[in-house]
Parts: C-alpha cells; structure tokens; sequence
C-alpha cells in the first residue's frame, strides 16, 4: 500500500476520532448539567484520544519524508505551517469566547468544553507534526544508540497515553524520565552542520515562530484549565504536556546550536567547497569532453576557493587563455605596469614558474595588490599556468596556496589522463576498424585469377598498413571474353576498405553484360559515386581481352598509365589514353573525360597492370623508383613467364627501396598472351 493512501486512511480515521471525542465528551457534559448517568464508560474519552493521536502519526509518518540535505529546511516549513494554520484556527474559535463577552453562551459548559476539543485536536495535530519532523532531524545521521534512545522515547510517549487512561497517580515521575530521556536525544544535531549561512538564518527564523506556536498552544491549554474547572482531565494530559514540552525543548535546543554555529559557517561552507572542488577536477576526466572544460573548472575551483577577484590560465604552448572578470588588455597592461613598477613580475615569473609556485604580497598595480602563480604541468612538462589576483595585501595564506596547488596538480593529472583515456580509445577504435577492414578486404581480393587458355596472369599484393586501397579481379564474361580491373581507393582503413566493396559490386554487376569499356567507366561512376564523399575518388583501368579475335579493349579512369610489351617491336611503352578518376565528376558529363582504345596482341606480348606504389616507391634518398626503371625490367625479363617478371619487378623495387617499410601499397598483374 503506498503512503499516499495509507495517510488518507489515517486522516479519515483521526478525523473521525475526533468527532466521536467531541459526542462523548459533549454528552458527559450535558449529563451532568442534567444529573443523568451518561451510560458510557470513564475511560472511553481518553480510549478515544489514544486512536486520534495515534492516526495522526500515521499520518505525518506518511507524509513528512525522510531527511536529506535537499530538504532539510522544507522540513521546518512543514511544522511552520502545520503551527501557523493550527494556531489561526485555535485562535478563530477563542476570539469567539471575547466577541460573545458576557453572553449566556459564552458561560455555557458545553460550548465551552466544544472550543476546548477544538484547541485540543488541533494543538495534538500540531505537537504530533512537530515530534514527527524532530525525528527526521535527529536520526539525520543515525546510530545504533541513538536509535535505541529514541525508541525508548516513543514507547514513553505511547505508555503516557495509556497513563491519562488508567489515571495513576506517579505521573509526575513518569514525566521527569520523559524530560531526561528527550534531553538525551536532542542534543542529537548533526543536520545543523550541513546547512548553508543563509539556511542556517532561515531556520533560526522558522524555528523561533514554531517555538512560539508552542508555547502559545500550551498557554491556552493551561488558561482553560485554570478558568474553567469543569474541564475533562485532557488539562492534566501527561502525553500533551510529555510531547509538547519535548518539542519545546529540541525547538529552543536548535535555536542555540545555529547560532552559535553561525560564525563558522563560511569556514565550513570553505572547506567544504574545497572538497567539492577536488573532487570536481578529479572527476573532470570522466565527465568532461575535452581538456578545456578541465581547464575552465580548475580556473572556477580555485577562484571559488581563494575569493580572488580576477583569474587566468595561460597554455603557453597552444597560444590559449581562459579569463575570469579579466580581459586580455588587462592582462597585458597588468605586466607592462609590474615591468614599470621594478618590479619584475613577469622576469620572475619566468624564472621562478618552472620550479614552483610563486607568489606577490604586497604590491599595487592596475587596481590589485597580491598576486600568485601556479604552474601546471603535464606528464612533468609544464604547459600553462594559472595566475590569481586579489584585490588586498598579502591576500594568500600558505594553506591557500597549497590548497590551489594541489588543484592545479590534480589538474595536469586529470589532463594526462583523460589524454591517455582518448589515446586508448582511439587506439582500439582503430585497430578494430584495421581488423574488419582487413577481414573485408581479404574477402574482396581474389585468392586466384582464373585461367585461361589464351593467355597466363601473375599477381602480387601488399598493403602498407594492415589494409590497402587497391583492388584487382577479372570475370570470364564467355569462353572467350575475359574481363579484367586492377583499381586504386583514395583514403586507408575502413572506409577505403568499403569503398573497395563498392567497386567490387559495380565490377561483378557490370562486366557479366559485357559492356564496352567507356560504358563500364559510365556506369561504375554512377554507382560508385553516390556512396563517395565529396574527398574520395577512385583510379582504375578495365581491359576486355577476347581470346578469339585477340583484342584487347581498355579505358582509364585517372590510373596509372598500363606499360605493355610488344613482341614485333621488341620494346616496351606506356598507353598514354586519358582518363579521369571515378567520383571526381558525377554526372551524365563523365563519358567525355574518358576514351576506350584497342590493340590487337600476338603472342608474347606482356601486359602489366599496377598501381602507383610501384611507380611511387622511395629509396632513402627520396628517389622514385619510376616509369622508367619499370619498363626496363619489363624488357629485361619479358621472356620470362608471368610469375618470374612478376618475382624479377617486386625484387628489384624491394631492392631500391632497401627494404624499408612500405609507403604505400604495391599491386601488379603480369599478363603474358600465348
């Protein structure tokens, strides 16, 4: 059952209480006003009153929430309200008893004992609300003695009740141990310690007027029975005087306390922002986004911490300020005035900085007259510097100045680490993106060519890094037509690994309807460039070599020029049709940048196909390896199979290089025609 229920339960159920209190005692008072037995028992009043008071705990227990520091105040401006509506009633119905003056009425036992169950009921409302908060407040911080008190003080209040039942006469013992058991848990004020200056003269203030509504409550409960003698027991209850005079006691307790607590507030309110402070710079590396905010909250912290009235940090390596009711003018004419003023501010500073925190006392310049410096170092190198500026002498104790360097080293610690943090984290990210790229790519590269019996294919392929961007595959469009790609991704790691997955699909899609190369090139740009960003682009070269009338048909899209042999000339060169890359120009006006050729071929004649890292390699002298070396190999070792040229060309561009790691990647197909 949630509380929000149970406390209606209980509202209704004191209510009701209430009201058949006021039937019986009103019928008591007319019995004996008419010398008629009243036919109930002596002890039902006082029966009745131990349900209402016990509903009403139910019912504040139900509503008053558990303490906390959010709430701590809210919690007293429940019994403020709770005492303020409480007392107007109360005191609505006793301006009744002066308007009516002299009146009959205004003497009549039975309206006089109705206003009495009303002042009744609603100071029992008021005294339970007040003991219920009181509670919170004392078990703020718990214990297990402490709760052991406190419990003996409700079974206390609760064996008071059924006191005014039974009527015993050692009532007044009874009172003196509630007295020494409630002194025992209101000294019980932790929850004063957490309260803020201006909290701690609000509750002052609170606690004051409900310590007055008390007293006023027990005032007008005392004044009827000593006016009107005729009155129930309830003037003598044990539990109303037990509860109120405690509330009254923890009441004026927690006046006292507060404000004796008062003048050390803004210590406490200090050391308690340094904690907080630590403990915010300590967390900046995993609440922040980049080393700025890290920045920025020790350049609040610590200006929080010293009361200074301007602040800087200077990053002497990135050129950055951050600024606290300080410009960069300011800055500047603040250094040049210390430079006039002999007083070598900034000489110091940058004598001293590099070793240790530095500070100035006593000077006068641009409207300040302390300043201190801290350095702020990174992996032991220092890269700012936070300076503080007050507008008093000597404005910086040395506890202070410990205080802001333990935040600026807590700081370039934060720095260091939330950089190794994004090191990690971009290192994994990476080294997962090599790892699908290279999955990917390793199924987009052929394990074999197919063969052919009109012609032999060597290859050879190496990536840079653990994935390239070079792409080769061929297609058996018929027994006799063969298509062949050898192309060139711009970009590394994953994104040029799925590029080469797009041009994979366009050859596979495309060269099984066998269209002419041009329209290859067309149709490739088409597709491809839809999923290209506007920075990337890709280089290929697309052969149709057909076995039957030995042709070969080819375009090029910005790749590098194919070097081929021929056996009738016995020399090598380079086909110089032009091309532009795919992705570059993306639309209908491609088809005019490229051009398709064919050349018939004979037996013998060598094709190589190859991407730029072949061409590009660099020996450590920053020479290329080049065309030229290339198409002097290939004459060299054209009577070679394609395998062996293939072997002879990656010997000898290893060689240049002296195999140094490589640069880029190395791709080529070797074709020999029977």
């Amino acid at each position: 059952m949630s509380k929000k229920i149970i406390a209606q339960i209980a509202l209704w159920f004191a209510i009701l209480s209430w009201l058949a209190l006021v039937m019986v005692e009103l019928t008591i008072r007319f019995s004996a006003g008419s010398q008629v037995e009243p036919g109930f028992d002596e002890y039902l009043p006082n029966s009745i009153y131990l349900f209402y008071v016990l509903a009403l705990f139910v019912f504040y227990k139900a509503r008053v929430p558990v303490a906390d520091r959010v709430n701590l105040i809210d919690l007293l401006w429940k019994v403020f309200i709770t005492g303020l509506l409480t007392l107007m009633v109360a005191m609505g119905f006793r301006s009744l008893e002066f308007l009516l003056g002299g009146t009959g009425l205004s003497k009549n036992v039975i309206y006089i004992n109705f206003i009495f169950m009303v002042v009744l009921g609603l100071a029992s409302a008021f005294a339970v609300a007040t003991f219920v908060v009181w509670k919170r407040l004392i078990l703020y911080q718990k214990s297990k003695r402490l709760l052991i008190v406190w419990n003996t003080l409700e079974y206390l209040l609760l064996g008071s009740l059924l006191l005014d039942i039974v009527e015993l006469p050692a009532k007044g013992y009874y009172q003196i141990l509630v007295l020494v058991v409630g002194v025992m848990v209101a000294f019980n004020m932790k929850w004063v310690a957490y309260l803020s200056f201006k909290q701690k003269w609000k509750s002052i203030a609170l606690l004051t007027v409900s310590l007055l509504f008390l007293v006023l409550f027990a005032s007008v409960i005392l004044a009827y029975q000593q006016q009107n003698a005729f009155l129930s027991h309830f003037t003598n209850s044990v539990f109303l005087e037990s509860i109120i005079g405690f509330a009254t006691l923890y009441a004026l307790f927690s006046v006292l306390v507060i404000a004796f607590n008062i003048p050390t507030t803004s210590a406490f309110e200090q050391k308690l922002n340094e904690v907080i402070n630590f403990q915010r710079i300590s967390q900046s590396i995993q609440t922040e986004k980049n080393e700025e905010q890290i920045f920025k909250v020790l350049l609040d912290s610590a200006v929080q911490t010293v009361e200074a009235t301007a602040a800087w940090i200077e990053l002497e390596k990135d050129e950055k300020y951050f600024f606290h009711e300080i410009t960069y003018e300011q800055i500047h004419e603040i250094t040049t005035d210390f430079s006039q003023a002999g007083v070598g501010f900034r000489k110091k500073i940058l004598k001293n900085k590099h070793k240790k925190t530095g500070v100035f006392g006593k000077i006068r310049v641009a409207g300040f007259r302390s300043v201190a410096y801290f350095p702020i170092f990174i992996n032991e190198q220092q890269e700012g510097t936070l300076y503080l500026l007050k507008d008093v002498r000597d404005g910086f104790t040395r506890e202070l100045l410990e205080i802001i360097e333990t935040f600026t080293n807590q700081a370039g610690i934060s720095v260091a680490n939330f950089r190794m943090v994004n090191e990690a984290i971009a290192t994994e990210r990476y080294k997962e993106e090599l790892k699908i790229a290279k999955q990917v790519q390793t199924k987009l590269l052929p394990a074999q060519l197919g063969s052919n019996p009109g012609f032999d294919i060597g290859s050879f392929s190496a990536a840079a890094d653990e994935v390239g961007g070079d792409y080769y595959d061929s297609f058996a469009i018929n027994g006799h037509t063969t298509a062949l790609i050898i192309g060139d991704v711009s970009g590394k790691g994953t994104s040029a690994a799925f590029h080469m997955a797009q041009l994979k699909g366009a050859f596979l899609a495309l060269a099984q309807q066998n269209p002419a190369p041009v329209e290859f090139l067309n149709k490739a740009n088409i597709a491809i460039s839809a999923g290209l960003d506007k920075s990337s682009f890709v280089t290929l070269s697309y052969f149709v070599i057909n076995t039957s009338a030995q042709t070969l048909q080819f375009a090029r899209a910005g790749h590098v020029p194919t070097l081929y042999y021929s056996s009738r000339q016995n020399k090598a060169s380079y086909f110089q049709n032009k091309g532009l890359g795919l992705g570059i120009i993306r639309g209908a006006r491609y088809t005019s940048y490229v051009e398709q050729n064919q050349v018939t071929y004979h037996t013998g004649d060598v094709l190589v196909l190859y991407t730029d890292g072949i061409t590009e390699a660099q020996n450590n002298r920053k020479e290329e390896f080049g065309f030229d070396r290339l198409q002097q190999l290939l004459e060299q070792h054209h009577n070679l199979n394609p395998e062996q040229i293939k072997d002879k060309i990656m010997e000898a561009v290893y060689a240049f290089c002296e195999h140094r790691q490589l640069e880029d990647d190395y791709t080529l197909l070797v074709i020999k025609f029977k």
